[in-house]
């Protein structure tokens, strides 16, 4: 029996519930959700998953989707993809940047990565008021996957020009296994 990937998408108005009723339908449909980042952003809730099953299966929940969209007001899509791969050639490396929040900073720290051809796995932003001034900051959080022809070397000097550009505070390094729970 052939297993089928699709990558689920959905967006709408926040409520309690939201999460149950969309993996109760993946999983009334028999289907596994294999990764999944949800969010509420502003007051609207985010999901995006890769959900998994046999092929009959993925496609009957598929095509399920726009009633399920209607019911629970969100806009949702749905679109196949293939199983991932057990690991992309390269290294994988955290960076993290925070700063004063400043328009501009993910656009000019993912220029320097996509220079070097450096593909983003993960990548988190969020923003808060800084201790004692309540001043905005800014917080950029990724996952990277750096070629094996990448110069480290080279890429930190990059970033660390950026920093004296931008004022940020950049850190690059080596990342092993996956995120401890409660990591901030």
């Amino acid at each position: 029996m052939s297993k089928g990937f699709v990558v689920l998408t959905a967006v709408g108005p926040d409520r309690v519930g939201i999460v149950d009723d969309i993996s109760g339908v993946v999983s009334h449909a028999g289907c596994n959700i294999e990764e999944s980042k949800m969010s509420v952003l502003g007051g609207e809730f985010a999901v995006i998953m890769l959900v998994s099953g046999p092929a009959g299966s993925v496609e009957s929940l598929a095509q399920s989707l726009p009633d399920l969209g209607k019911k629970l007001s969100l806009h949702i899509e749905c679109r196949g993809t293939r199983e991932p791969s057990a690991g992309d050639k390269g290294r994988p490396y955290l960076l993290e940047a925070v700063s004063l929040d400043t328009p501009g900073i993910v656009h000019a720290v993912t220029a320097i990565l996509r220079s070097h051809g450096i593909n983003i796995e993960d990548l988190e932003t969020d923003t808060g008021c800084a201790p004692w001034t309540g001043a905005p900051m800014f917080r950029m959080k990724a996952h990277l996957v750096v070629g094996p022809t990448v110069s480290v070397a080279r890429l930190k000097e990059e970033l660390f020009h950026l920093q004296q550009e931008q004022d940020l505070d950049i850190a690059l390094k080596p990342f092993f296994g996956a995120p401890e729970s409660g990591e901030c």
